[in-house]
């Protein structure tokens, strides 16, 4: 599907146009799995992806907000994978410590977490880096959750390839730092 069909897709599903969202799912599916399934890879948290994109789909698509273009919808969808990942990271550090008699819904995401606290300490470091260097955090979040090309990146934050390669490569090493 040509990008600029995909932006008024976006756009009219953001609107709750009839039938919008139905048509726009099975397009933006896979590269919603794909960002899931770089999650279950490498150093980032175990998921189920087909239950990462389903919630973040239901958060997506209950926002109300209009996309501008592919790539400000996909830095969305990062956003709201963190913010899941984050979540199901504090309910599993809180059940560890005895705080699981509130119990979570049972529609709670499949996310398996050896380790809660690295979630739960990378969100603590990228939120102070959002405080003092907003872009590259922004940065940190689009690839590091949401997996996009640095030139998608670039795309997001209308800002050159050079410019996200710098923040990127300025964004690891202070999170490095913070993470010890």
């Amino acid at each position: 599907m040509p990008r600029h069909d995909l932006t008024r897709l976006l756009n009219d599903a953001a609107r709750g146009h009839a039938g919008a969202a139905d048509r726009l799912l099975p397009v933006i599916y896979d590269e919603l799995r794909g960002m899931a399934r770089r999650h279950a890879a490498g150093e980032s948290p175990t998921v189920e992806p087909t239950a990462l994109v389903h919630e973040a789909w239901l958060r997506l698509a209950g926002d109300g907000s209009g996309w501008s273009h592919r790539g400000h919808f996909f830095g969305a969808a990062a956003r709201a994978m963190r913010r899941l990942l984050v979540e199901s990271a504090r309910r599993r550090r809180a059940g560890k410590r005895g705080g699981d008699a509130i119990r979570a819904p049972a529609d709670d995401l499949a996310i398996v977490d050896p380790d809660p606290a690295r979630t739960l300490d990378l969100d603590e470091a990228l939120a102070g880096l959002e405080r003092e260097h907003p872009r590259e955090a922004r940065v940190v979040e689009l690839r590091y959750f949401g997996g996009l090309s640095v030139e998608e990146v670039a795309e997001v934050l209308g800002v050159s390839v050079g410019t996200v390669e710098r923040d990127w490569r300025l964004a690891r090493a202070r999170l490095s730092r913070r993470l010890g």
